[in-house]
């Protein structure tokens, strides 16, 4: 690691590998300009298909952390119940890890977008939710 302080990692939890992964790349690309924070995509199940798994995200978390904390967002339903649990049970994710309420792909953009230029994770949190707010129309 480099004498530059940690970011915050992000992790992107969906029930398809293809919606983590674009997501994961669009959040990267609208914080382009330097170095985006590290970004992981956990979609779907080990070898392919619709779903969560506890593996997936265990991993995405731990590639992600360097001790800045990491930032949880999950697309729905049963994304969410799966990072709670891991939350719950302590020892599947890594220390620092927080499971982020916000809509998913504007969520993670703001997310990316903070943590990429320093933020803490209460900054990724509060960017992350305030996406809520967004008016389209």
């Amino acid at each position: 690691m480099s004498g530059l302080p940690s970011q915050v990692g992000i992790v992107l939890v969906s029930h398809s590998a293809p919606v983590a992964e674009s997501v994961a790349e669009l959040a990267r690309g609208l914080a382009a300009g330097g170095a985006t924070a590290p970004v992981a995509a956990a979609g779907g199940i080990p070898g392919g298909g619709l779903g969560t798994s506890v593996d997936l995200i265990a991993e995405a978390a731990r590639s992600v952390d360097g001790g800045a904390g990491i930032a949880v967002l999950v697309d729905l339903g049963s994304a969410v119940l799966t990072v709670k649990a891991m939350l719950a049970e302590g020892d599947e994710l890594p220390e620092g890890a927080r499971l982020i309420d916000a809509p998913f792909v504007e969520g993670a953009v703001a997310a990316v977008v903070t943590a990429s230029v320093g933020g803490d994770l209460d900054a990724v949190e509060a960017a992350a939710s305030e996406a809520y707010d967004y008016r389209k129309a």
